[in-house]
């Protein structure tokens, strides 16, 4: 337990449901400083490609958030399939999909080891780079308008 200007707490570990609090206490703020422009706060835009025996060899996860943006946080091809336009399919799905929510911007984020070339020549652009993330490698963030 620790003591500071007459206030007593104590730092725990997460149970159930406390990161979902968390995390609602958070979108609440930021709703309050920029209203929602969606009805549905988080949008799911999820999408696989499976082969004929019903295996996923390809796949995208991906939400829409409360200001009509989306973000890409996986997407990944089967070694097996890479090479084969899948991923280029996946990515052409999500950004339509998301075009027809009214989305204007979307945003991943990929390593030097990853895709970044492949999401350049999809008209990605990098706004930023963390260096030594993990070390000696670096971690690129981009972005591409889908609406002006």
């Amino acid at each position: 337990m620790k003591s500071e200007d007459n206030i007593t707490y104590e730092i725990e570990n997460c149970k159930d449901g406390d990161t979902d609090y968390i995390i609602d206490k958070l979108v609440e703020y930021n709703l309050s400083q920029v209203p929602a422009k969606q009805e549905t706060l988080f949008d799911t835009l999820d999408k696989k490609i499976t082969d004929d025996n019903g295996k996923i060899i390809a796949g995208c996860v991906a939400r829409m958030y409360c200001w009509n943006v989306a973000y890409i946080d996986t997407l990944w091809v089967d070694e097996n399939y890479r090479g084969n336009g899948l991923g280029s399919k996946l990515l052409a799905k999500i950004e339509m999909i998301a075009k027809e929510k009214d989305c204007y911007l979307i945003h991943l984020d990929t390593f030097d080891f990853q895709a970044k070339e492949f999401y350049e020549n999809q008209g990605y652009e990098v706004f930023g780079t963390l260096e030594d993330c993990p070390k000696g490698h670096c971690r690129y963030y981009l972005k591409k308008m889908l609406k002006d």
